[in-house]
């Protein structure tokens, strides 16, 4: 029997809570909502939790300085942030903070089921998918990528790598050399289509640059291809 999941919800919507908790509890996971960050942190002090929820909008500190907040204290945690439709500079942002995903408002509680599951298996070992077990370890530069413990360190010093950083890095030490499009990163990273003006892949990729290239600006690993995509360039060999 798998184990249940356990889902925190920071909302101030008292009627969002609600149907999301009866929502999501009917579908299988062990969900708690809370208001505000205070609250937040009192549960967290005492309780583990597999994804967060987070609202934009909070009274206090909002999403933004809260997913900041986490992930400076290096929690990995996934983050889901629910955003206001249309606001696509704050889900940039988000996503730069070191969210994994984000949902515009108002929302089918469907869609939101489909983005925390989408979210879980990517950061969740998959022991069931063991035939394609190719290349657990990776290294490239002074780097070693072993995503069968979901690590990643340079020079034998660990860095602290979210979700969303690891499951694209991942597909790209999977496709080395091999140019892929933001269709096909979306696809193989999230598990879902690319939306129409999405720049989510594209601020991933940055966040990822700014973990394992010496200069940012100038890419040694993952080069951009103008008006399609990216390729990841190692230039060590992967360990089979």
């Amino acid at each position: 029997m798998s184990e249940i999941k356990k889902i925190l919800m920071v909302d101030d919507d008292s009627r969002m809570r609600e149907l999301l908790q009866r929502y999501l509890t009917e579908q299988g996971f062990d969900i708690k909502t809370v208001s505000d960050s205070k609250e937040m942190d009192t549960v967290l002090e005492s309780d583990q939790f597999d994804l967060l929820v987070l609202d934009l909008m909070l009274p206090g500190e909002d999403g933004l300085a809260i997913c900041r907040r986490l992930r400076a204290k290096n929690v990995v945690t996934p983050i889901i942030m629910l955003t206001a439709r249309g606001d696509e500079v704050d889900r940039i942002i988000g996503l730069e903070m070191g969210a994994d995903d984000y949902l515009p408002k108002p929302f089918n509680p469907r869609e939101l089921l489909a983005r925390i599951n989408a979210v879980m298996r990517r950061h969740e070992h998959s022991p069931e998918s063991g035939n394609e077990k190719t290349q657990e370890v990776f290294s490239f530069g002074e780097f070693v990528f072993d995503a069968a413990n979901r690590s990643l360190s340079k020079d034998s010093e660990s860095i602290t790598i979210t979700s969303g950083e690891f499951s694209l890095l991942k597909v790209f030490t999977e496709h080395p050399r091999q140019p892929l499009s933001r269709d096909r990163l979306m696809q193989l990273a999230r598990g879902r289509e690319l939306d129409v003006f999405d720049r989510s892949i594209d601020v991933q990729v940055s966040r990822l640059r700014r973990l394992i290239e010496p200069n940012p600006a100038q890419p040694r690993f993952l080069k951009t291809m103008w008006g399609f995509g990216y390729v990841f360039i190692p230039d060590g060999e992967a360990s089979n």
